[in-house]
């Protein structure tokens, strides 16, 4: 089963793991030590990031190492970037009317 992008950010321990991994490739035990759960816990945390493309697991000798899929985290940040230009509209526009409507609040002050 493919996973959704968003099913596998709503966790915050997962989050964590994208967090991690985003600056540095980690070996698994590495991004294990980082956590107070289980090491099958976050391994399965690791297979939903996985199946959904927000980590490639790429092998080094022994060890498997986690890297964050850029492209796939470029989806959320698309996602987000829609709302935040809305509100960024909205709130633009609400700070244009409170300007335009404070000669006519501070006229009735004085009154």
């Amino acid at each position: 089963m493919r996973r959704d992008v968003f099913q596998a950010i709503a966790d915050p321990t997962r989050r964590a793991i994208i967090g991690l991994v985003a600056h540095q490739s980690l070996n698994l035990n590495a991004v294990a030590d980082k956590f107070d759960i289980s090491r099958p816990a976050v391994s399965k945390h690791i297979k939903i990031l996985t199946e959904c493309g927000l980590l490639v697991i790429h092998r080094q000798g022994r060890d498997h190492y986690c890297q964050a899929n850029y492209k796939k985290l470029r989806e959320v940040e698309d996602w987000v970037n829609q709302f935040r230009t809305f509100w960024t509209n909205k709130l633009d526009a609400l700070e244009q009317y409170l300007e335009a409507e404070k000669p006519v609040r501070t006229a009735k002050k004085k009154k």
